[in-house]
C-alpha cells in the first residue's frame, strides 16, 4: 500500500488529516506571498528579498519620529548586503502622512536622502493591509500578536521570511538590539 492511498485509513482519520492540512494551509501565509505595491505603483516582490533580513517600518512625514528616516537610511546603507528596509507610509496615526506619493518621495529624498523602498500608503488600523495583518496577527505570522500604536513601529523579519521581533516607535533604528540582530 502506498502512503498516498488513504482509502485504507478509517474515515475519521482521513477527515482529520484533510482538515488539519487544510487548516494549516489556510492560516499559514508565507511572508513572501504578500502582495505589495511600491509608492511608484509598481509591484514589490517580497520573494526577491529571500536570504536578506528585512526591517519594515510604518512612516509619516509630519511625525515627531520623522527624523528616524535619516537613521533608517544609515542602517540601510551600512547593511545593504544583508538588509532591506521597507518604509510603509500610513496616514492612520494622527493624519501625519497626508501627502501624495510624489510629495512623500520628494520629502524623503530631499530631507533624508531616502533610497530604500517605500510602499504605497497602507492601512494599518483601518482597512488593514495584508502585510500588517501578517505582522500583527499570530494566526498569520505563527510567532506573536503585535500592536502598532504609532508611526515608526519597526518589525524585523529574518532571512527566511519569519517574523523575529517588533519594536515601538521610541526604539531608534540604530539601537543595539537591532544592530546585534543584523550582525548575527
Amino acid at each position: 500500500m502506498k502512503f498516498s492511498d488513504t482509502t485504507h485509513f478509517p474515515r475519521f482519520v482521513r477527515v482529520l488529516l484533510f482538515s488539519t492540512l487544510f487548516s494549516i494551509s489556510m492560516n499559514a501565509q508565507s511572508f513572501y506571498d504578500i502582495p505589495l505595491t511600491g509608492i511608484d505603483g509598481k509591484a514589490i516582490n517580497l520573494s526577491s528579498y529571500k536570504g536578506k533580513k528585512i526591517l519594515i517600518v510604518n512612516v509619516a512625514s509630519e511625525c515627531g519620529y520623522t527624523p528616524q528616516y535619516e537613521r533608517l537610511q544609515d542602517l540601510y546603507e551600512t547593511f545593504y548586503e544583508k538588509l532591506v528596509v521597507i518604509g510603509c507610509p500610513s496616514n492612520d496615526f494622527g493624519g501625519q502622512e497626508p501627502g501624495t506619493p510624489a510629495e512623500i518621495v520628494t520629502f524623503c529624498k530631499k530631507n533624508y536622502g531616502v533610497g530604500f523602498p517605500l510602499t504605497e500608503k497602507l492601512g494599518i488600523t483601518q482597512n488593514t493591509h495584508p502585510l500588517y495583518q501578517w505582522l500583527t496577527q499570530k494566526s498569520k505570522n505563527q510567532v506573536s500578536d503585535n500592536e502598532v500604536k504609532w508611526n515608526f513601529t519597526k518589525f524585523l523579519v529574518d532571512e527566511n521570511g519569519k517574523l523575529y521581533k517588533s519594536f515601538p516607535s521610541s526604539v531608534d533604528p540604530l539601537d543595539e538590539q537591532i544592530i546585534s540582530w543584523l550582525t548575527k
